[in-house]
């Protein structure tokens, strides 16, 4: 049995879309499936949650929808069973897909779910955050503290920026950003003991995957099964340089310029000195001052 978890909105309606050709390749098989929508905010996770918690059984879950759906997915899945995880892309940025090399055809896609030849078993994060009651969010791709979360916040709540086509939503938000957001001072505690300060904060970032936000290339080292973080620090006073960073991460562009450090960590804790936007796989943490992150290995089993 084929448990999909479909986002028929995401991508701008592109999830609609590729569940029709999904629904053609399976009307020409004899496989058992069930398909399940989502309408809002937190369905893939309740989902996810009601097909897992419990069950011993077998379970192939497969996510037809973006990052997020992806991110709110794993984030409700109950791991102490036996779950397969299999996604199709169908959202804007794809980095899971990116990162992965998983096939953009939906065709193509579920083909190799049905029948896989590989599977590999990848890490998650999670990140933890709130006073008093601490929240856990689970995240496959990354998490980020400033302005890669700024842009994912203005993304999800821009007014007129989410009525811009494809990337050109991202470029106009990272714009917008770049002019109003101020860089803070803070620290990075590595594993409990290695702290590290700095002055002017743009954004930290842990990655699982190498790719965010469209294809940004901050944590090229990153290998999703190694139990490891790989943080990408962005740290200056000057915008123009901001910009170069982000050209380079954008461009794949392997110079090593002044602002960026980059660490590899089990877990790290962030403390920054005013509260700032937090993101998980571009799904809004809202903002935040001090957050922990920390590194689940190959927990999660993927077919590719």
């Amino acid at each position: 049995m084929y448990y999909f978890i479909v986002n028929p909105n995401s991508g701008g309606g592109k999830g609609f879309r590729v569940w029709r050709k999904l629904e053609r390749v399976l009307s020409r098989t004899c496989v058992e499936y069930e398909a399940y929508f989502t309408h809002g905010p937190g369905d893939a996770r309740t989902i996810a949650r009601e097909l897992t918690e419990g069950s011993r059984d077998l379970r192939v879950i497969v996510i037809a929808g973006g990052d997020g759906t992806m991110n709110e997915a794993i984030d409700g899945i109950n791991f102490n069973g036996s779950v397969t995880l299999g996604f199709i892309p169908a959202g804007t940025g794809n980095d899971l897909a990116r990162s992965l090399r998983l096939s953009r055809s939906p065709g193509r896609g579920l083909r190799r779910i049905l029948h896989p030849k590989y599977q590999r078993l990848v890490d998650y994060g999670v990140l933890s955050y709130g006073e008093g009651e601490i929240r856990h969010r689970r995240f496959a791709v990354s998490a980020g503290i400033g302005f890669d979360a700024a842009v994912c916040h203005s993304l999800l709540h821009g007014g007129p920026v989410k009525l811009l086509p494809g990337k050109l939503r991202y470029i106009a938000a990272g714009i917008w950003q770049m002019i109003r957001l101020r860089p803070a001072k803070g620290y990075l505690l590595l594993d409990g003991v290695q702290k590290v300060e700095f002055n002017h904060i743009y954004f930290i970032s842990a990655h699982i995957q190498p790719f965010e936000g469209g294809g940004f290339r901050f944590a090229p080292g990153a290998d999703c099964s190694d139990g490891l973080l790989s943080l990408c620090v962005v740290h200056t006073s000057s915008r123009l340089r901001l910009l170069q960073i982000l050209l380079d991460a954008l461009t794949g562009r392997k110079n090593r310029r002044p602002g960026v450090r980059r660490y590899e960590c089990r877990e790290a804790s962030v403390h920054l000195e005013k509260p700032m936007a937090v993101h998980t796989d571009g799904e809004s943490c809202l903002v935040q001052q001090d957050i922990h992150l920390r590194c689940i290995q190959k927990k999660m089993r993927v077919i590719i």
